[in-house]
């Protein structure tokens, strides 16, 4: 029992045996007189509310713990003692206000509640006008998917890089994450390219429409960087001959299939790669990086969208290999047979795919 208790008669024996509601009532007329001139109370009349109202408060009936932190939540000079026992009760009505803006509690007592309670209180937490790397360090490490997606959202929330990566990890699994994390103003261009680099392209387009302008132009920066440096190694290709060639044949009306086997037979890689895009709507950067890959699918999927004939798409199979590869003729034969079996629908839905990738 502290000295403030034995001060009013009664009152410690109220504090020792008195029911839930009896001690409701003392602790709400007690924090009543505090309230009244809250804002003129030498510290040391703080002190003795505290010690008074710290004994009484953890035995009062549950409204009244609820009402006491939500109104000692707003002051500047709550009884300190009593705001962080409130904020480590268990019941999260009671820590809850407390946990969402007392500017009674410290860096330091937010962290320790962090690392000892439930996602609730951590939950809670993530709803305060600032939070420090101190605190939000915990909140990351150890916050369910709601935890950090709402520290994330929290614009007056601080990060350390180490947090802000393991953010950023955890946003490959989740588009709501990637969003708000993308629409943070203190995200470094480099961890910006991170996120991207993990995220699925209608995550990309969805954030790129909803930044501001500047934020747009730097994901149109960084998505132009991770394209660079998945590109295979080697000599960059130049295009800039082969659109003009291709865009010749398209406004005289002579660009199609025809052309296209011309090109493919002549072992033209550029103006090939320059007609499909041109004839698809799919990017020629996009095109070019899914046909140098280790497959030769892209051009099974492009010639059934384009409803090209066998002949073409062979020929471009044969280019896609190399003048200094052969394929055996089973190889080609299987080619034919996956051509022929291709859905019409399911190519479109994935050339629609690639084709979308020009949003970002």
């Amino acid at each position: 029992m502290t000295v403030a208790t034995s001060l009013i008669p009664g009152l410690d024996d109220i504090v020792k045996r008195g029911d839930p509601r009896r001690r409701g009532e003392i602790a709400r007329a007690i924090a009543q007189l505090f309230f009244q001139d809250a804002e003129k109370l030498r510290p040391e009349l703080i002190d003795l509310f505290d010690n008074l109202l710290i004994d009484l408060v953890p035995h009062a009936e549950l409204s009244s713990r609820v009402d006491l932190a939500e109104r000692f939540s707003h002051l500047n000079n709550a009884p300190p003692h009593l705001v962080n026992q409130l904020a480590r009760e268990n019941e999260i009505m009671v820590a809850g206000p407390v946990l969402r803006r007392s500017p009674v509690l410290d860096d330091a007592a937010l962290a320790e509640i962090a690392r000892l309670k439930g996602q609730g209180h951590l939950l809670a937490m993530t709803e305060r006008p600032a939070l420090s790397p101190v605190v939000t360090d915990v909140l990351v490490e150890r916050g369910d998917r709601d935890v950090v997606r709402r520290a994330a959202g929290n614009a007056g929330a601080m990060f350390s890089p180490g947090s802000y990566s393991e953010m950023i990890r955890r946003a490959a699994q989740d588009g709501v994450l990637t969003l708000k994390i993308g629409q943070r103003n203190d995200l470094s261009g480099e961890h910006l390219k991170q996120l991207l680099d993990g995220t699925l392209d209608v995550i990309r387009r969805r954030l790129s429409s909803v930044v501001n302008p500047a934020r747009k132009a730097e994901i149109k920066r960084a998505m132009a960087a991770i394209e660079e440096a998945a590109r295979p190694p080697g000599p960059r290709r130049d295009f800039s001959g082969a659109q003009r060639t291709v865009l010749a044949l398209y406004r005289e009306g002579h660009l199609g299939e025809s052309a296209l086997l011309g090109f493919a037979k002549a072992h033209k890689y550029e103006e090939s790669i320059a007609s499909l895009s041109a004839m698809s709507g799919v990017r020629l950067s996009t095109l070019d990086r899914l046909i140098a890959g280790d497959r030769y699918d892209p051009l099974l999927i492009l010639g059934r969208v384009l409803n090209l004939g066998w002949p073409t798409v062979r020929a471009l199979i044969l280019l896609w290999y190399g003048p200094q590869r052969t394929p055996a003729d089973a190889d080609l034969e299987a080619a034919r047979v996956n051509f022929t079996r291709l859905m019409p629908t399911t190519a479109e839905r994935v050339v629609n795919f690639w084709r979308n990738r020009r949003t970002i």
